[in-house]
């Protein structure tokens, strides 16, 4: 199961809106004989590909899946009913999936047909793998994750705005990476206006995740380098109140646009995740951070803290005002990790 989850793995950033899943298929004697992971959405599912790979040695042996095979038709046919024809007597599951379309319907596929079935195999590290595409499906919203860079004494930019570098190559290259892993990426305009940013993994997918404004009354410049579509896709969420103008520019450049009756990070966390969107990240200024947080729109941070003062009592910080009565109001997260970045400290955290 723990190679299985491996290979899981490897689909990360590219399954969406599906689950990561990995599969192994051991012969009769026990000895793998087959891989699989599913690579991306509307490709072969895992069970599928290491069944192909498996051919005849499937037959009497088993399948280890991190996932509950499918029993549905949707891009692709039901994965249960390739397990039962290529003939494998027992099926070894992580966990079954929350898909309602799912929900254990294709594990009882499985035990009508014969297979024997064992489920709950190394959940625990299953359900961590897919935490994103569970929120997703627990709460209708996308898995956020909030993302900013700071000195020592807690300053994302010098009072005059300046912020570029704060943190070393190390700590952007893992950035890169971090989009590279997500499907969209969120700023708000004041980040367009001030620092024109190009918000893809500089290469590190093929496909760059979706680039995400959101802006209430389009107050945009009227060129920025989100607004040249050909290396990734930019969508520019606003309010009802936007002016036509602006929308009439976004509309003649080609950019994409989406009303939301309430500009607010809770409203685009519903319509990504309704546009198949299993985690997201924010690289925002600290209002918009905030007011993330304060909805509950962040699942997990991630500070990188570089060795600089940049002190003054006007110079930015990462957060706008949470609206705290008192701290022991303040929302309890706790690490997941810590690590070096050349220079600069990693922190990540998650919710309890």
């Amino acid at each position: 199961m723990r190679r299985a989850l491996q290979l899981a793995e490897l689909g990360r950033g590219r399954t969406s809106p599906n689950p990561m899943v990995g599969a192994v298929v051991l012969d009769a004697t026990a000895q793998l004989v087959g891989e699989g992971y599913h690579a991306r959405a509307g490709e072969a599912h895992a069970e599928v590909g290491a069944l192909a790979m498996a051919g005849e040695r499937a037959r009497g042996g088993t399948l280890v899946v991190t996932l509950e095979p499918c029993c549905h038709h949707g891009r692709t046919p039901p994965c249960s009913e390739a397990v039962i024809a290529a003939g494998v007597s027992r099926v070894v599951v992580a966990m079954a999936d929350p898909n309602p379309q799912v929900a254990g319907g294709g594990l009882a596929r499985l035990r009508a047909a014969g297979v024997e079935v064992l489920a709950g195999v190394a959940e625990t590290e299953a359900r961590s793998l897919n935490a994103p595409f569970l929120h997703r499906l627990a709460t209708g919203r996308a898995h956020g994750i909030l993302k900013w860079a700071m000195s020592l004494d807690g300053r994302t930019a010098l009072p005059n705005g300046d912020s570029q570098w704060i943190s070393g190559p190390p700590a952007r290259d893992w950035v890169h990476r971090l989009r590279a892993q997500v499907d969209a990426v969120i700023v708000g305009g004041g980040t367009v206006r001030s620092d024109d940013p190009l918000l893809t993994s500089r290469g590190r997918r093929h496909t760059e995740p979706m680039r995400v404004v959101l802006s209430r009354q389009l107050v945009l410049p009227p060129k920025a380098r989100l607004w040249d579509t050909t290396p990734a896709q930019t969508l520019v969420a606003h309010g009802p109140e936007a002016p036509a103008a602006a929308r009439h520019h976004l509309d003649a450049l080609g950019v994409e646009r989406l009303c939301l009756t309430r500009c607010e990070p809770l409203a685009l966390m519903e319509a990504l995740a309704q546009r198949g969107c299993n985690q997201v990240l924010w690289e925002c200024g600290p209002e918009l951070a905030a007011a993330a947080l304060r909805q509950q729109c962040v699942q997990r941070i991630a500070a990188v803290i570089a060795p600089k003062l940049l002190g003054g009592t006007a110079a930015r910080t990462a957060l706008g005002a949470l609206e705290l009565p008192s701290l022991a109001a303040a929302h309890p997260w706790h690490d997941v990790a810590l690590q070096r970045l050349g220079s600069d400290l990693l922190w990540i955290l998650d919710q309890r």
